[in-house]
């Protein structure tokens, strides 16, 4: 068994970093980016008031904010 006083000082540290990252892991290339990438066009296509209107489900969640008092009913 190995005593904790015979390790070098910074030798424990530098063994686990190296082992808990793997080598081009963090590179440049390979970050990889936020998943929330807005876009106002495709947030109105896909929640907006006329993709709402269009079916009887989506008015009736129009309705629905309506009833709630929401400030917006929708994207």
């Amino acid at each position: 068994m190995v005593d904790s006083r015979d390790r070098g000082s910074q030798g424990e540290d530098t063994d686990l970093h190296d082992r808990a990252i793997p080598p081009g892991q963090f590179d440049g290339d390979n970050v990889s980016k936020r998943t929330f990438q807005p876009n106002t066009r495709r947030r109105a296509k896909t929640h907006g008031f006329r993709l709402r209107m269009r079916t009887r489900a989506g008015r009736s969640i129009l309705s629905a904010r309506r009833a709630k008092g929401r400030a917006k009913i929708s994207a």
